[in-house]
């Protein structure tokens, strides 16, 4: 029997219902909780999910829906069952980036559209019992979820009949009855297939595979609403556990976490009055070159801090943010036929670059191919990004002069990413130019051109660079009316004094 005859009155999901989902969350429920989902978020067997602009925490949950058959009002947990007229497969999306929005009414990041794929046939529950069902979940062609009815906390004639002691169940009403361990992260050109089946049953019923393929949504969310927001303890709860987190940092496909310098990207990236490069900071370095910071920098020590070779797109670009990272490793043909095609390294980067963010790309020094092209440049500057810096080529080069976004690069070449380069991680430390570069290190850009800031040093170097530019704009007016260099530059005492007391005068005045 095909679902989908009638649109629910309600769809009502369960939290936690699976024991082996409630011991990956640590907290065990002495009853069940629910929240609604929008008829509106219902879906049909081969259909897109859009992951929105600006988030990352896309989680499916592959679950048995119970329809309503004989409506339900104050009945018992031993009649509950008898209620349910047919089984069939969903899955419950939702986007942990809104979870703080909604606090536990799952109105926002689990009630979009198409978040309730349901199908695509429903099992007539006659002669099946409330424990003869299994779920399993696949993510392109791996299992990753599989499970049984007879293990839950709250069978499903217990749920039927709490839910009734509150509103009417009607007929066609829909329940998610919560989902197994194995639920998590899922990115754009991922498609996950969930099955419901009762396999000691008679011919062995089954749902058939409902089908949903994710894609990447382009409208971000407005500043009139809650806005995405994530951290670490929804980065790990999305993918599962801190074990699948790690796996999908070193696979490319999550950010790390906040905690620690492998992390300060995701604190000090979320906008210029946060982290290290703070609204005071930026005001200290406005029309500081970046040739005083590499100065106060090798000072301390730092003198490998150059990204050598690369050049600003525009003349008079300068360029300052917290850096994102992406590498690139030298072409193999197998190994880009597997990693080079669909949502790659290359178009996560670019399509999860924040505000205030400068994407820094190892291209291994390589300027004879293309590492950034007029797409993927515009999509970082429609972001927000501060600036992109690759060691390698830029392609469509004279399009990506028209974008306002500061691009540092060897020059332009033709040839497409495959001639020399696999995309491979994000958000790693790489070397560009002959630096080491760490996500949430500080990039700093201008004509002469790009250095790496070590973000625990920012704050004594960019006051020491600032009052240092002040004293070399002063000694360049002396040497403008006359005066000779020799004791000036540097300054002497004598000179060091009249400074001074030039700096004292402007500040009485």
């Amino acid at each position: 029997m095909t679902y989908g005859i009638t649109t629910p009155g309600k769809i009502v999901a369960v939290h936690l219902n699976y024991p082996s989902r409630i011991a990956q969350r640590g907290r065990t429920p002495e009853f069940p909780s629910y929240f609604f989902k929008p008829a509106s978020s219902l879906a049909p067997t081969g259909g897109t999910i859009e992951r929105p602009a600006g988030t990352e925490l896309l989680a499916f949950e592959g679950e048995i829906a119970l329809v309503i058959g004989e409506p339900a009002r104050w009945v018992s947990p031993e009649d509950g069952w008898k209620h349910v007229a047919q089984v069939t497969a969903a899955n419950d999306f939702g986007l942990y980036d809104l979870r703080a929005a909604d606090k536990g009414s799952n109105v926002r990041n689990k009630g979009g559209d198409g978040f309730t794929p349901i199908g695509p046939a429903a099992i007539a529950t006659d002669g099946i019992g409330q424990d003869a069902w299994r779920v399993r979940t696949w993510v392109n062609g791996e299992l990753v979820q599989d499970d049984t009815s007879d293990t839950l906390k709250f069978p499903f004639g217990q749920l039927v009949a709490d839910l009734s002691q509150h509103f009417t169940l009607e007929t066609g009403d829909v329940i998610l009855t919560g989902t197994p361990a194995g639920s998590s992260v899922v990115v754009p050109g991922d498609v996950v297939e969930v099955e419901v089946d009762a396999p000691a049953a008679p011919g062995a019923p089954t749902t058939g595979r409902l089908v949903t393929t994710v894609t990447q949504g382009s409208t971000a969310f407005g500043d009139f609403g809650n806005r995405p927001a994530i951290d670490d303890k929804q980065r790990i709860e999305a993918w599962g556990d801190e074990a699948a987190h790690a796996a999908a940092v070193a696979a490319g496909k999550a950010s790390p976490l906040a905690d620690g310098a492998e992390g300060a990207a995701a604190e000090a990236g979320s906008g210029s009055g946060s982290g290290p490069l703070t609204d005071e900071i930026r005001a200290l370095l406005d029309g500081v070159a970046v040739a005083t910071v590499s100065a106060a920098l090798r000072k301390r020590g730092y003198v490998d801090i150059f990204i050598d070779g690369v050049h600003p797109n525009h003349e008079g670009d300068t360029i300052l943010g917290t850096a994102k990272t992406l590498r690139f490793i030298p072409f193999r043909p197998d190994l880009f036929k597997e990693f080079g095609g669909g949502f790659n390294a290359q178009k996560r980067a670019f399509d999860t670059v924040n505000a205030g963010e400068v994407l820094v790309v190892e291209a291994r020094g390589v300027p004879s191919t293309g590492t950034v092209g007029d797409v993927l440049a515009l999509r970082a500057q429609v972001r927000g990004a501060a600036g992109i810096v690759t060691d390698g080529g830029v392609r469509d080069f004279a399009a990506v002069q028209e974008f306002d976004i500061p691009v540092f690069s060897q020059g332009a070449h033709p040839s497409v990413l495959g001639r020399r380069h696999v995309p491979w991680e994000v958000d790693v430390t790489i070397a560009c130019g002959g630096a080491a570069v760490q996500p949430g290190d500080i990039i700093m850009g201008d004509r002469d051109g790009v250095i790496v800031i070590p973000p625990f040093l920012l704050a004594e170097v960019a006051a020491e660079a600032a009052a240092q530019e002040e004293a070399d704009a002063w000694v360049a007016e002396q040497v403008a009316l006359g005066a000779p260099v020799d004791g000036l530059f540097p300054m002497n005492a004598e000179w060091r004094a009249k400074y001074e007391a030039s700096r004292a005068g402007k500040s009485e005045g």
